[in-house]
């Protein structure tokens, strides 16, 4: 029998949420309680839970009751880029249905509206499976949007990387090389926020989603997973991606920018063929680009861009239900 219980209301410590979440199939950086807590803890209104089988862990899942458009909703985490639920491998048809069962006695328990669950792509598991996704649908949850994410699937052989670009992306690469910019991993934390606002503001007219302190102490708190790498031209960084080492299959390109007054250096392209190479090096299986759509809208700009380097779209799916 099934059994489950609301974090915050336990016995259950951070670490021992965060070790389930470490030996799972599908979990990611996301889903810890070590990565929740970089946020003022009365930004949420937490109610994760956890599911037993014969008193020991199931699964977990994080969650928080939001207010939006005049709706109560259970969701996702706000504060991580994917929910849903993390298993083991082991993880059984029937497992999976009775989680949902749970998910949708949770949203009664709290009073909502909706039940909203923003899944990871498929590749952030280890041993693929479609179960909670078919149970989600058989218990009435539908798609809110398919959003599209890009993946570089980092199978190639080392020596011929730049064979599997476009001819666009090949010819700014070697560019990049004969001009002298070199890829160093670096902590130019200050220097790379400076680029990234700027850029963001003169492309998106947006802010990042973190700010410069969230950015540092996410690398603080794990400095072995958030990596900085630039771009460099002499001493000058260029360009610089933020990468998120989520789980030991996929590496997410969190935050790329670059100088617009160095664009002709293509120092973007450099550094996407060394990190490739590097983290393929370490054993990652994935490089996870981010979205080229939003709310299903396409920009046909970047997914050329990204499909330069061998990118192909997959789904990242948010699945609702209304009570």
């Amino acid at each position: 029998m099934l059994e489950y219980f609301q974090f915050q209301k336990s016995n259950l410590t951070e670490e021992e949420w965060d070790s389930f979440v470490d030996q799972s199939d599908n979990g990611t950086l996301f889903n810890k309680r070590a990565f929740l807590n970089y946020h003022p803890k009365d930004r949420f209104n937490d109610v994760s839970i956890y599911v037993t089988k014969n008193g020991k862990i199931l699964s977990v899942l994080t969650a928080a009751v939001i207010e939006r458009d005049g709706k109560k909703i259970l969701a996702s985490h706000p504060g991580a880029s994917y929910g849903g639920y993390v298993y083991n491998s082991d993880l059984n048809f029937k497992e999976a249905h009775e989680l949902v069962d749970i998910l949708i006695d949770h949203g009664k328990s709290q009073k909502v509206n909706r039940i909203q669950l923003t899944i990871p792509p498929i590749i952030y598991q280890t041993k693929y499976s479609n179960y909670i996704d078919f149970a989600l649908y058989k218990n009435g949850f539908t798609y809110l949007k398919r959003d599209v994410s890009s993946i570089v699937q980092l199978d190639f052989n080392k020596d011929k990387l730049l064979e599997t670009y476009r001819a666009e992306a090949r010819t700014a690469t070697k560019k990049a090389m004969k001009q002298g910019i070199e890829i160093v991993e670096c902590d130019l934390f200050n220097e790379y926020y400076e680029i990234l606002k700027k850029n963001l503001k003169l492309r998106h007219n947006v802010n990042p989603a973190h700010t410069l302190a969230e950015l540092k102490l996410l690398k603080k708190m794990f400095p072995a997973k958030i990596r900085l790498w630039g771009a460099f031209l002499k001493d000058k960084l260029t360009a610089g991606v933020c990468n998120f080492s989520v789980n030991q299959n996929v590496v997410l390109a969190f935050y790329i920018s670059h100088d617009e007054a160095y664009q002709e250096y293509r120092p973007v392209n450099l550094l996407f063929y060394e990190i490739m190479k590097q983290y393929q090096q370490e054993g990652f299986r994935f490089l996870d680009f981010g979205i080229f759509t939003v709310n299903m809208e396409p920009n046909w700009g970047l997914a050329r861009f990204k499909e330069n380097f061998g990118a192909r779209g997959i789904f990242r799916d948010t699945f609702y239900k209304d009570l």
